[in-house]
């Protein structure tokens, strides 16, 4: 009984603190929805970073082209042992007829190409296969698992050294995307946190006189801590329920008209009237937004009440210890 009493007491006076702080109370809101809005906008810029470095992997593969005496059940063994590699995402079996069919189609325009193939009468091309790796960083060991095979006897040549610049340029690029946005996420949410913990404490400090009060009639620290705790709640869920506001203004805003809200090069860019899929290359963020709505909701609200509550906790430490 007694607990549920204090945890009654702790909350109407949570509500009284923060609707006496006023302005104080504000202020810290209104600074964690800043530090929401960071955390937020980290979070849809690894969306994004993703997504493009995924489609940009997409875009890359090895081919095995096969001579056109090579017999098909042959090259339909080697597809198979392909698959077979861990590396593997996708392995796709051009046919002798089908690469016939994709070479006339590209040089539809040129009329001597499409005639001297009508007058050789046969088909000089041979069957192939596309791979596409899990990702980039593993087509230099499914190269020399390819090379490995002895399979000179059907294999005319293998592309990978050919675009061995392409692919060691694409891991480069990834890993320094993913170093330098994971080093901008930790440096960037210390900040947020320090100022978002210094407001809370100066909300805390206005309070100063009251819990040394309490200290004097005898009250624990739990006593005096509860209704901090509480306010600090409070902050988070205002906060988040303001920066979710915003997110859904802004998202709504870029979902026609690309706003680089979380692209700090875009004075560089002259792509004004483009989407953020289409110029990503990657999912509509304002359509994400809507179909991970609860997901972010909860991310950013956990977010926020566990930076009140530590903040309140770490502030109140100070005048809870003084004799």
């Amino acid at each position: 009984m007694a607990i549920v009493v204090q945890f009654k007491r702790n909350i109407k006076q949570g509500f009284i603190n923060f609707w006496r702080n006023g302005w104080v109370s504000l202020a810290t809101v209104l600074v964690m929805v800043l530090t929401l809005f960071v955390f937020g906008s980290l979070f849809f810029s690894n969306v994004l970073l993703t997504s493009a470095l995924k489609n940009l992997g997409d875009k890359v593969d090895i081919s095995v082209y096969f001579k056109s005496t090579a017999p098909e059940e042959e090259i339909l063994a080697m597809k198979s042992s392909v698959e077979k590699l861990s590396e593997v995402k996708s392995v796709n079996y051009v046919t002798r007829d089908q690469a016939l069919e994709n070479f006339k189609e590209r040089h539809k325009e040129n009329a001597l190409i499409t005639q001297s193939l009508e007058e050789l009468g046969s088909n000089p091309l041979g069957a192939s296969i596309n791979i596409t790796a899990k990702d980039p960083s593993q087509y230099e060991s499914i190269s020399k698992f390819l090379e490995s095979q002895n399979n000179q006897s059907i294999v005319d040549e293998i592309n990978y050294k050919k675009n061995q610049v392409v692919i060691d340029g694409i891991n480069s690029m990834i890993q320094s995307s993913r170093a330098s946005g994971l080093t901008s996420t930790i440096v960037l949410a210390i900040i947020a946190t320090l100022v978002a913990f210094n407001t809370i404490r100066l909300a805390i400090y206005t309070s100063r006189d009251e819990i040394s009060v309490m200290r004097l009639v005898g009250a624990t620290n739990n006593y005096i801590r509860g209704p901090f705790i509480v306010e600090g709640v409070i902050h988070g869920i205002l906060a988040t329920a303001a920066a979710m506001a915003i997110f859904w203004v802004l998202l709504w805003l870029g979902h026609e008209q690309l706003l680089f809200l979380f692209v700090p090069l875009s004075p560089v860019f002259n792509v004004s009237g483009v989407s953020t899929s289409q110029f990503f290359g990657g999912p509509d963020l304002f359509v994400y937004f809507l179909s991970n709505i609860i997901w972010i909701t909860l991310m950013l609200l956990a977010v926020g009440i566990v930076l009140g509550v530590i903040s309140s906790l770490i502030a109140t430490r100070r005048y809870l210890r003084e004799k």
